[in-house]
């Protein structure tokens, strides 16, 4: 029961936010409507009941103009005027769309909201990127976010929606019921309304049998989800980095990868079919037997004379009504399973999205910190890897404003490390960084980020495109060597993969120019140009951004000429000095 109320908790601090946020009235209203037309599919039910007994009657007597007015018309019956089916069934009909089709409006709006709402989670005070490094354990945040929030929302408005019409069904049916099966004699003892009895021990009975044969789905279509997100994810990364893999000619190595994720598929997935296969064996039998069950206990009072033919068809209907609303938990254990295990994922997800946004606002890892001053200032910085290897210790540093500074250093001592402190995103180790308040900072690395979408998005970014003028996208990309893309700038393509390594470098400056930034960090953005190239595209930053303070990362020693300051990496501390082949 502990475990039932901790997941019931766990779903409503999912719900919850939705119905009490600024769409909670639209969401209620339309949350009120559907479930007056849930209520009104029941009722129509009860009525197809009565009208049932009445056909079946009029076929006993042989009343053929009864039988007709029932179908066609209506006809005034010892239950009251029964209406013709043709109206019972387009009025049924009728509110089966509507119900659906406002249940669906509710559904989308729901997901929707929530949609925006996780993504302003996972991205804000960069958790996404907390996550990536810190809880390997919080996986494809991509299916957590596109998959199961859907489900969350579809599977929470279907079972809840269906819970509630089996039981308005229940009490519905339970009151015909009762009054069409009398009472019965067991053992001396006189019991009132037998038939709803038998239907309650029946379907207690089968809950119980259900929930004992398919509690093994629950771990496993949690499992499941997350086998096939990663499986998912290895084909997404393999056609991400289709170049490097058939320029290693790394096929066979992929497939290997691929079908070892694949296999874990298949496994999880031959537990699921035994264990379904086992729940199926029980729900398809326990739903044969309902069949016919409520027809063999009250046989004996047909064959007596006691009932007639439309009675009889009644209480059978009665009775199948009153059994599958109380078995609604065995008819929907497989969805309830899924349900619950998307509940887990999400709950996972948006802890582990919490717990990053509380490590930064504790000011775990280097602070990055907005100050009323002009300079960028490293106040005693230490800098770890995960394992939590020291890479540099309490370094302490300035850059003003318009310097052009180069960062030093053998491989791996942690020149990326500290521009990703310097950004504010890396959460191993300690100190403060001090970055001047209001100043537009810019990082170009060495593979440029380029995102989905038009190329003149890709240039702008991560400015709207909408605020730039055609003319001033179109003059960075010939200023950065890109002229014959000038004409391309509404046209989509994967651009990452369109473009080779120097032309997304030529483009990253021509995102630097366009945007003008106040600070500009390049990673080795010029790794992937040849000599001349590099020589241009330092040359134009001096021309194009003569206030733009320039800190840059570098392995060939030309690109020196272009600083006027060096701050060098090794040994687990940072070296200050000047350049004297640079600018003063």
């Amino acid at each position: 029961m502990r475990r039932l109320g901790s997941f019931l908790h766990d779903a409503w601090r999912i719900a919850g936010p939705y119905w009490r946020s600024e769409e909670r009235w639209r969401a209620r209203l339309l949350l009120g409507t559907v479930i007056l037309l849930n209520l009104a599919l029941v009722g129509m039910s009860v009525l197809l009941s009565y009208w049932n007994r009445e056909l079946f009657n009029s076929l006993q007597e042989n009343d053929a103009a009864a039988f007709w007015a029932l179908l066609f018309w209506w006809r005034q019956t010892d239950s009251g005027p029964m209406p013709g089916f043709v109206f019972v069934a387009a009025l049924y009909i009728l509110i089966a769309i509507y119900q659906l089709y406002l249940r669906q409006a509710l559904q989308i709006r729901w997901r929707g909201w929530m949609t925006r709402q996780v993504l302003d989670r996972w991205l804000a005070e960069r958790a996404y990127y907390r996550i990536a490094l810190t809880d390997p354990g919080t996986d494809n945040p991509d299916q957590r976010i596109a998959e199961d929030l859907r489900l969350f929302v579809d599977d929470s408005l279907v079972l809840g929606l269906g819970l509630m019409r089996s039981l308005v069904t229940l009490f519905s049916f339970v009151l015909v019921l009762w009054g069409l099966s009398g009472p019965a004699t067991v053992f001396g003892l006189q019991i009132p309304g037998y038939m709803v009895w038998v239907a309650l021990i029946y379907s207690l009975i089968g809950t119980g049998l259900a929930h004992w044969v398919g509690r093994a789905l629950i771990p496993l279509n949690f499992n499941q989800q997350r086998v096939e997100a990663n499986f998912r994810y290895a084909l997404m990364r393999l056609r991400d980095n289709a170049e490097g893999v058939a320029l290693y000619g790394g096929e066979a190595d992929e497939k290997r990868g691929l079908l070892q994720r694949f296999q874990a598929v298949i496994e999880n997935w031959w537990g699921i079919m035994v264990a379904t296969k086992r729940l199926t064996a029980f729900t398809a039998g326990f739903s044969q037997v309902a069949s016919i069950f409520p027809l063999v206990v009250a046989a004996p009072a047909f064959f007596a004379g006691r009932i007639p033919l439309g009675a009889l068809t009644q209480t059978a209907d009665a009775f199948g009504s009153v059994q599958g609303a109380m078995s609604w938990f065995v008819d929907n254990y497989a969805d309830l399973t899924e349900w619950r295990a998307t509940v887990q994922r999400i709950t996972g997800f948006l802890d582990a999205t919490e717990a990053a946004r509380r490590a930064v606002d504790a000011g775990e890892g280097v602070r990055a910190e907005a100050a009323p001053r002009r300079d960028l200032a490293l106040d005693a910085v230490t800098l770890a890897l995960p394992d939590g290897r020291v890479l540099l210790e309490g370094a302490s540093a300035g850059i003003a404003p318009g310097e052009s500074v180069l960062v030093t250093g053998p491989s791996g001592a942690g020149k990326s490390t500290l521009f990703r402190a310097i950004a504010g995103i890396w959460p191993f180790g300690a100190g403060r960084v001090r970055v001047p308040a209001g100043a537009s900072v810019l990082f170009l690395p060495q593979r440029p980020y380029l995102p989905l979408g038009t190329l003149r998005r890709a240039v702008c970014y991560p400015r709207d495109a909408a605020d730039i003028p055609d003319a001033a996208i179109r003059a960075a990309l010939i200023d950065a060597g890109l002229g014959h893309l000038a004409a391309k700038l509404d046209q989509e393509e994967a651009w990452d993969r369109h473009l080779s390594g120097g032309e997304q470098q030529r483009l990253a400056l021509a995102r630097a120019l366009l945007l003008k930034p106040d600070w500009l960090f390049l990673d080795e953005a010029t790794a992937s140009l040849d000599p001349a190239a590099e020589a241009r595209f330092y040359t134009l930053l001096r021309e194009r951004l003569p206030g733009t303070t320039l800190v840059s990362i570098a392995h060939r020693p030309a690109v020196a000429q272009y600083h006027g300051r060096a701050l060098r990496l090794q040994d687990g501390r940072l070296q200050d000095g000047r350049l004297q082949a640079g600018p003063a």
